[in-house]
């Protein structure tokens, strides 16, 4: 119990240092570092050696690691896993200040994703994401996090809407944006200052977003060009549950499966397959950006492995021919209350191990031998699992498998881990079950 414990802790931990998927991404690659992996460039040639064991990012929300078999011949192929490192949430527009009447400042935020947009109001939020500095002739990325309790979206009182409680339908533009400030704070004590030194009072600077940022960043505010800024939510995950059997944490889907694929790859050897760990970026609005599952950034990776090995292209093909991706999404738990909304017969539950998930429509990749496979990795490995299906009359979600699929034509299978509650600015999961995917998927990448 104590390996599930840790494991669990170790993931919340993870998510807490990772408001975005620009700190995620980040996250992934210190632990790659710590692990031996060399990062690589693309506008960079790659050199690579058997035995070595590397990475690459891209937009610095993606990254791809890879580790190359020690053996000098007979590699067979790719073994590959995929998650994700965005989560849905606000984020923060281009001038992003609105005042009212002359007293409050907002943020003019938009819907990142499938929110469930009541989630967030009324509880402490902050800002993060990545800034575009000047730097000398260049543009650099600099992380920021204004890690403090900063804003919120306060709710209309019930005596304003007697019938809040029988449903609201929330505006974006109207309802959900958050209250950064008061511009009128000081006022008062500049006034009573002035006053006492028989002077007019000085014009009381407004706060803005883009001064905390960049003291925040340790960055004059004149040198930032751009930024990506998103809202957070405040409240750290924390194990819940009579015996502590719940993980109660933002951003479970999906940094709960980027945390257990990393952590598994870190602690994995390969012998006859060239293990690939990959963490895209949109898979929450569609994954259509250069860094999502739907661009280049798997294919182009694959190819020029191959190359750095001094292979052809045919060796390519042969070893995609021969290559299997696990792509770990998170799954919908059977819920506590509304046990109707799942199917009949297929009916995960928190802590019972992986979720295998099917679709008809193949919105998941997963088909009869790739269903076997994963099942077999899991009993090795002695590990539960579980199916998933959707209820036949309620349209479900799509995913990164077959999405990366089209791109790398490869046998796939589409995994997750059991949660409630998915897209809600908090969610909840099993105690046990980021373990049981980290054991899993060390049982694959050790072939």
């Amino acid at each position: 119990m104590n390996d599930f414990r840790k494991t669990a802790q170790e993931m919340l931990e993870f998510i807490r240092i990772s408001p975005t998927c620009f700190h995620a991404v980040a996250n992934i690659g210190r632990m790659l570092e710590a692990a031996g992996f060399q990062q690589l460039q693309e506008k960079e040639e790659w050199k690579l050696e058997k035995g070595g064991r590397y990475y690459t990012e891209r937009n610095d929300s993606s990254v791809i690691a890879f580790v190359i078999p020690e053996k000098e011949v007979g590699i067979r192929g790719f073994h590959m896993a995929a998650a994700h490192s965005d989560s849905p949430c606000f984020k923060i527009k281009e001038k992003p200040e609105l005042t009212v009447e002359e007293h409050y400042l907002r943020l003019n935020t938009e819907k990142y994703g499938g929110m469930i947009l009541s989630t967030w109001l009324d509880r402490p939020l902050s800002v993060a994401g990545r800034l575009a500095v000047k730097n000398g002739n260049g543009i650099e990325g600099r992380l920021v996090n204004i890690d403090r309790d900063l804003c919120v979206i306060p709710n209309v009182a019930i005596h304003m809407n007697r019938e809040m409680n029988k449903g609201v339908e929330y505006n974006p533009q109207v309802d959900l944006l958050p209250l950064l400030a008061d511009v009128t704070f000081d006022a008062h004590d500049a006034q009573t200052a002035s006053e006492n030194a028989e002077e007019q009072p000085e014009t009381v600077e407004k706060p803005t977003l883009a001064a905390l940022a960049a003291e925040t960043a340790g960055v004059d505010a004149e040198t930032i060009l751009g930024e990506d800024l998103f809202l957070y939510t405040r409240q750290e995950g924390k194990m819940i549950g009579a015996k502590g059997e719940f993980v109660l944490s933002p951003r479970l889907d999906d940094l709960q499966s980027a945390f257990a694929l990393t952590k598994a790859f870190t602690e994995s050897t390969p012998a006859e397959y060239i293990n690939l760990c990959a963490v895209f970026d949109n898979e929450e609005v569609g994954s259509g950006t250069r860094q999502g599952a739907d661009s280049t950034f798997l294919e182009d990776t694959l190819q020029r492995i191959t190359e750095g090995l001094q292979e052809g292209h045919s060796t390519y093909l042969r070893w995609v021919a021969d290559s299997f991706l696990i792509s770990a999404d998170n799954a919908h738990a059977v819920h506590p209350n509304h046990p109707e909304k799942a199917d009949p017969a297929n009916r995960p539950y928190l802590n019972g191990g992986i979720v295998i998930k099917y679709h008809g429509s193949q919105k998941y990749t997963t088909d009869g031998i790739s269903a076997a496979r994963m099942k077999d990795y899991c009993e090795r490995a002695k590990v539960p699992y579980q199916t998933y299906a959707n209820r036949s009359d309620i349209a479900g979600g799509s995913t990164l498998g077959n999405i990366s699929t089209a791109h790398v034509s490869v046998s796939s299978v589409d995994i997750g881990l059991p949660q409630l509650a998915m897209h809600s600015a908090v969610e909840t999961a099993g105690m046990k079950d980021t373990e049981y995917a980290v054991r899993a998927l060390k049982e694959f990448w050790g072939e």
